[in-house]
């Protein structure tokens, strides 16, 4: 079942990449003294780094148990390890590097010159089989409940590497799967499907600048998921769009509050 997305928008990126650090600090701080532990998705791109790299300058951090947590990621170039275009190279360098994590709570996508080689269908296989190990029994399904899972919002919608109309978004049944031929490069990736990210507790959207100001008006708009990824891309108890100004500017001011701006 989908919830409604709720919508805060910022005056500028800045504000919004330290305003979202903020509210993931909270979020995983919550979720470890309720739970235990905490599991987060990263998102790659310019609104996913941006928030990493506040994040890390964030004096709050070290409020956080980093040995306690759990760092998945939505999709991934597959390229070879180490290379600067991969997302976990660049949350290495934004974020990763400089907090006590424990490595083996670091459940990167393969990459290409890795154990399966350049079969990304591999690649995809075997992240699906490392979720379903770390996914319990109360989790009902093949993938952890993870408590936030972010997503960057492409110009064209797409979440991840969900592309519209390409295969990848039109899966029902597997959690991982290889994308061949993206209509941006590289072509050749790996992703979750809009299955794996309906099971998180919270799905938060990042939207920043102009060039993303129409694909977040037709992902509100009531678009199907397949034209618009974007659209199908919801959280079980939340689904937040955190957008600047600009970002915003074509959607209907009744969609937000006033003060959120």
């Amino acid at each position: 079942m989908s919830t409604a997305p709720q919508l805060v928008v910022h005056r500028d990126k800045e504000l919004m990449a330290q305003a979202a650090a903020a509210r993931l600090i909270t979020k995983i701080v919550d979720a470890q003294a309720s739970r235990g532990s905490a599991s987060v998705v990263l998102t790659g791109g310019r609104n996913g780094n941006g928030l990493l790299a506040a994040l890390a300058a964030a004096p709050a951090r070290d409020a956080i148990d980093w040995s306690r947590l759990d760092l998945w990621w939505g999709d991934e170039r597959f390229l070879p390890e180490g290379d600067p275009e991969r997302n976990v190279t660049q949350a290495r360098e934004a974020l990763l590097d400089s907090v006590p994590l424990d490595p083996k709570r670091v459940h990167a996508m393969p990459a290409s010159d890795g154990p399966h080689g350049t079969d990304v269908d591999a690649a995809a296989s075997a992240y699906a089989e490392e979720l379903a190990r770390a996914a319990s029994p109360e989790n009902h399904g093949p993938v952890p409940t993870f408590d936030v899972l972010m997503l960057g919002v492409g110009p064209d919608t797409h979440v991840a590497s969900l592309f519209p109309e390409l295969p990848a978004v039109r899966e029902t049944d597997r959690t991982v799967v290889g994308v061949h031929g993206a209509p941006k490069p590289p072509p050749t990736r790996v992703t979750l499907t809009l299955p794996a990210i309906r099971a998180a507790r919270e799905v938060w959207l990042l939207a920043a600048g102009e060039d993303k100001a129409q694909a977040a008006a037709i992902a509100l708009s009531g678009a199907g998921d397949i034209q618009a990824p974007a659209a199908g891309a919801y959280g079980r108890s939340r689904t937040l769009w955190l957008l600047d100004a600009a970002a915003a500017s074509q959607l209907p001011r009744s969609l937000y509050p006033p003060a959120s701006a």
